[in-house]
C-alpha cells in the first residue's frame, strides 16, 4: 500500500462543499500520516489565488481556508495547474504561500505512485 495520497480538485468558489471537503481529506490524509499532495485544476484553481479562499465554507461551517492554512503550516504542497490559472488570468506572483503551479505531467508522475481521491 502506498504511503502517498494526491488531491485532485476541479472546484473551486462554484462548489464550497467539495472545494473544502478536498482540502479537509488532504489534512486528514496528513495526520493519518500520509504524504499528501493537493493538485488544484479547472476551476479550483482560485482557491490558491491570494485572498480567495476566506469565504469559502461547507454546509456543515467547515473552513476551506482554516484547511488550507493547516496544508500551508505543514508544508503539504499545493499543485496549481498552470494552463488551468494562465487562462483564468492568475499568476505565479498571485498564488498564496506554500502553492507553486505545476503541469498535468507532474499530475501524472505524482498519481502513478499515489491513492487518489479525486473531487
Amino acid at each position: 500500500m502506498t504511503e502517498n495520497v494526491v488531491i485532485a480538485l476541479s472546484c473551486g468558489t462554484d462548489n464550497p462543499n467539495r472545494s473544502t471537503r478536498a482540502l479537509f481529506m488532504a489534512m486528514v490524509a496528513h495526520k493519518e500520516g500520509k504524504n499528501a499532495t493537493v493538485f488544484l485544476l479547472d476551476e479550483a484553481v482560485y482557491l490558491a489565488k491570494e485572498g480567495l479562499i476566506a469565504n469559502i465554507r461547507a454546509a456543515t461551517g467547515d473552513s476551506a481556508d482554516d484547511h488550507m492554512t493547516y496544508l500551508q503550516a505543514h508544508g503539504i504542497p499545493v499543485l496549481v495547474c498552470r494552463p488551468c490559472a494562465d487562462s483564468r488570468g492568475i499568476s505565479e506572483a498571485d498564488l498564496i504561500e506554500g502553492s507553486r503551479m505545476a503541469t498535468a505531467a507532474e499530475l501524472v508522475h505524482l498519481v502513478c505512485d499515489a491513492a487518489v481521491i479525486s473531487l
